[in-house]
C-alpha cells in the first residue's frame, strides 16, 4: 500500500497516474487525515509560500522515516499561461524528482501521463515556439528523455501536412462493428461473439445504416475527410452485410469526396477470398491484417484461432487481389515472449513488407483477461520490453519506415508507448486525426465516440454511444436525439 497525503492541493487523476507509473503493482490510497497513516509508504505533498515564492514539496516516507524529497518553485515553470495547469506541472515535477530517487525503473516520458504527448508539441508550434525551445520545454519542464522528445517532434513535423490549415468544416467518420470471432485476452473493447449473437447482425446493420444517414443529414455543413470501419472485427460479419455499410457510406457522402477509407480486417480467419474481393470491388484501398505476433504458441495463448501461416497466406492473397495499403499491428510484451520471439516476428513481417506497422506495448486494460488474471501470466520486465521496442525501431529504420503517430495508454507495461510506422507517403490520415484531435470525428455504432472540435477555442465536446448492444438497439432514439442536439 502507498498512502498519499496532499496538503494544499486537490487529488487528481494526473497525480494518481504518475505515482502509479512508479508503483504499478502497489495499491494507492489517498488519505484525508495523517492519522490514517501509521506505517508503510507515504507520499506527502505540500504547497506553501516561501520567500514570496509558491513552492511544491514532495516527501517520501517509509515507516515514518524520510527517504527522499524534492522542491519545485512555481515561478521557475514557464510553459502554460493557465495558472492551474502550471501548478499541476509543478506538483508533478516535485513528485517525479522525488520518486525517481526511490525507484530504479526508467521513466522516459517524464511527468506526462496523458495518452497524446504529440498534442503538446502541436500546441507549442501553434503558439510560434521555435523547435529548440520546444525541445527544452519537453526535456527540462516535462522531464522527457531527449530521445522521446526528439521522437514526438519528428512525428509532429510529419503530421503537419495532414492537420493544417485547421478547417472547422472537416470531419472523419468512424463506424464500429463490434462482432468478433473470439475475444482476445488483451482486449477491453465492447466486442460481441459473432457465433452467439449472429441473429442480431441484420438488426444491428439496419440501425447502423440509419445512424450513418442521420449523420449525413446533421453534417450538411461539413466535408468528409476519412472513413474508418473498426471494431471488433468488421470482417467477421457476412460479406453482404459489410457491403451494405460501405455502400451506404458512398450513398451518403460520395466516393470521390473521401480521402481515405480503411476497413480494419484484423483477424485473418475472417478474411475469406470472397471478403477480400468484395473490399477490392468496393474500392477499399487500406485494410489491417493484424497478427500481433507471428509465434503460434503465443497466438494460441492470447485466444486467436489462426496460425502465423494463415497470416502470411491471407496477406499474400490480399496483395494479389490488389489491396494497395495494408497495416499490420504487433504487440510487444505478450506473455512468455522474449526478444528472440520478437525478432522472429519481425523477420517474418520483413518478408511481407506491409505499408504500415503499428507497434503496441501491451497494456493491461480494465476488463481484459490479462488484467483480471495478471498473476497467471509470465510478463517480461521493463528492460526486456525496452529491448524489444528497440528491435522494432531498428527494424523500422532498416526497412524504410518512419514514425508518424504515437500514443500512450493507462496500465501500459514498462511505462512505454505505441508507435505507428509508415512507408513514404503511406500514412493513415485517420490515425493522425483521431490522435491529434484537430478535427471532428463523428462516430456510429456500439461504443462509438463522437468528438466535435471547436478550433477557435481549441476544445472538444464528446458524445458517447452506448457500449451495450442491447442498449444500442433498444435505446436507439436517444442516440439519434443526442446527435441532433450536439450537431
Amino acid at each position: 500500500m502507498i498512502y498519499i497525503y496532499l496538503d494544499g492541493y486537490e487529488y487528481n487523476l494526473g497525480i494518481f497516474e504518475l505515482i502509479r507509473s512508479f508503483f504499478p503493482n502497489r495499491e494507492l490510497k489517498n488519505i484525508k487525515d495523517l492519522e490514517d497513516y501509521s506505517s508503510g509508504s507515504l507520499i506527502y505533498l505540500s504547497i506553501y509560500n516561501s520567500n514570496s515564492l509558491n513552492t511544491f514539496k514532495c516527501q517520501f516516507f517509509v515507516d515514518n522515516k524520510l527517504i527522499a524529497e524534492n522542491e519545485e518553485v512555481l515561478e521557475d515553470i514557464n510553459i502554460n499561461k493557465n495558472r492551474n495547469k502550471t501548478i499541476n506541472i509543478g506538483v508533478k515535477k516535485s513528485i517525479f524528482k522525488t520518486l525517481i530517487k526511490v525507484c530504479k525503473t526508467k521513466h522516459q516520458w517524464g511527468v506526462l501521463t496523458g495518452i497524446r504527448p504529440t498534442k503538446i508539441v502541436h500546441d507549442l508550434i501553434e503558439n510560434k515556439i521555435e523547435t529548440e525551445d520546444i525541445l527544452n520545454i519537453l526535456t527540462k519542464q516535462y522531464l522527457l528523455d531527449k530521445d522521446k522528445a526528439t521522437l514526438i517532434l519528428e512525428i509532429a513535423g510529419r503530421q503537419k501536412q495532414f492537420l493544417y490549415p485547421i478547417c472547422n468544416s472537416k470531419f472523419s467518420l468512424y463506424i464500429n462493428i463490434p462482432f468478433c470471432p473470439t475475444r482476445c485476452k488483451y482486449c477491453s473493447f465492447p466486442t460481441i461473439p459473432i457465433n452467439k449473437y449472429n441473429y442480431l447482425v441484420n438488426s444491428y446493420i439496419d440501425h447502423l445504416i440509419y445512424e450513418i444517414k442521420e449523420i449525413r443529414e446533421l453534417a450538411t455543413n461539413k466535408n468528409i475527410n476519412t472513413v474508418y470501419i473498426g471494431g471488433g472485427t468488421p470482417t467477421s460479419i457476412p460479406v453482404n452485410s459489410l457491403r451494405r455499410v460501405i455502400n451506404e457510406v458512398y450513398n451518403c457522402f460520395g466516393e470521390d469526396t473521401i480521402n481515405e477509407f480503411t476497413v480494419e480486417a484484423g483477424r485473418p480467419d475472417t478474411l475469406s477470398l470472397e471478403m477480400i474481393r468484395m473490399l477490392k470491388e468496393m474500392k477499399i484501398k487500406r485494410i489491417s491484417i493484424n497478427p500481433q505476433t507471428m509465434n503460434d504458441k503465443t497466438l494460441k495463448l492470447i485466444g486467436r484461432n489462426h496460425t502465423s501461416k494463415d497470416i502470411v497466406n491471407t496477406y499474400k492473397i490480399a496483395k494479389e487481389i490488389g489491396i494497395e495499403n495494408i497495416n499490420m499491428d504487433l504487440i510487444v510484451g505478450l506473455p512468455g515472449e522474449s526478444l528472440k520471439d520478437m525478432k522472429n516476428t519481425l523477420n517474418l513481417i520483413e518478408e511481407l513488407s506491409p505499408e504500415n506497422i503499428t507497434v503496441h506495448t501491451l497494456s493491461l486494460k480494465n476488463g481484459s483477461a490479462f488484467k483480471e488474471h495478471k498473476s497467471e501470466y509470465n510478463l517480461e520486465d521493463q528492460i526486456v520490453v525496452e529491448n524489444m521496442l528497440d528491435a522494432t525501431r531498428v527494424f523500422a529504420e532498416k526497412n524504410g519506415y518512419f514514425p508518424y503517430y504515437l500514443y500512450r495508454q493507462k496500465n501500459i507495461i514498462g511505462n512505454f508507448e505505441n508507435v505507428g510506422y509508415t512507408k513514404k507517403e503511406k500514412e493513415c490520415i485517420y490515425n493522425i486525426s483521431i490522435m491529434e484531435e484537430k478535427e471532428s470525428i463523428l462516430g456510429a455504432g456500439v461504443g462509438a465516440t463522437s468528438k466535435i472540435y471547436y478550433p477557435g477555442e481549441n476544445k472538444l465536446e464528446r458524445l458517447y454511444n452506448f457500449r451495450s448492444l442491447n442498449e444500442y438497439l433498444n435505446r436507439f432514439d436517444e442516440i439519434i436525439n443526442n446527435k441532433r442536439n450536439i450537431l
